[in-house]
């Protein structure tokens, strides 16, 4: 029997979750999240073999985050992400914490079993789409954005002049110009609002 949290903040999302797993006699739903937090709490609760990872809570905390902090339990499950969301700053920051699998919502349900049957048996499951994503960007690597870097593109998407963001984040004006070069640089534009659509498109910006 494979033990399964569910964590997803939709309770229609999670109640249709259960009625498709429950068709199948070998899996046993054992616990619903609709936080972050109540997620790794439920994981360190009822030592599931999964949890089945949505990405975006409407929180400040993602399920990426979550994943992290499940994945460092003592007992750790297998953590599969099933979600809306496939933008490669998504998929790493899910793989990189951790996550066993990255599956989109409208994957199939047979596929989606037997994602969770090889999560649950330590293997990786990834849908077609997204392994060949990671593929591409592996044979074509791009430099990532700093945590700074990130936060002044957020002020610059905000519409926040170099000074206003010098004081937002107590640097000087000269750093905020150092971030938008290298940023600039990384995104391959020559402008702010060229950088802002390049990280929208790329999942670095929401």
């Amino acid at each position: 029997m494979i033990r399964i949290v569910l964590a997803d903040d939709h309770p229609v999302v999670r109640a249709g979750l259960r009625a498709l797993l429950l068709d199948d006699p070998k899996l046993d739903v054992v616990g619903e999240a609709a936080t972050p937090d109540d997620a790794v709490a439920l994981a360190a609760e009822l030592e599931p073999d999964v949890v089945l990872m949505d990405l975006q809570f409407g929180t400040a905390q993602t399920g990426a985050d979550a994943t992290r902090s499940v994945r460092s339990l003592s007992k750790p499950p297998a953590v599969l992400v099933l979600t809306n969301y496939d933008t490669d700053s998504d998929i790493l920051s899910a793989i990189e914490a951790g996550a066993s699998g990255y599956l989109l919502k409208d994957t199939p349900p047979d596929e989606l079993i037997a994602a969770i049957r090889a999560a649950a048996e330590g293997e990786t499951a990834l849908a077609p789409a997204i392994a060949g994503r990671l593929l591409e960007r592996m044979r074509s690597p791009q430099p990532g954005l700093s945590t700074r870097e990130v936060e002044v593109l957020r002020l610059v998407a905000g519409g926040a002049t170099n000074s206003e963001i010098a004081a937002r984040l107590h640097i000087s004006d000269a750093t905020v110009k150092s971030h938008l070069v290298h940023v600039y640089t990384k995104l391959g534009v020559s402008s702010r609002t060229a950088a802002v659509a390049a990280a929208r498109e790329s999942g670095i910006l929401r």
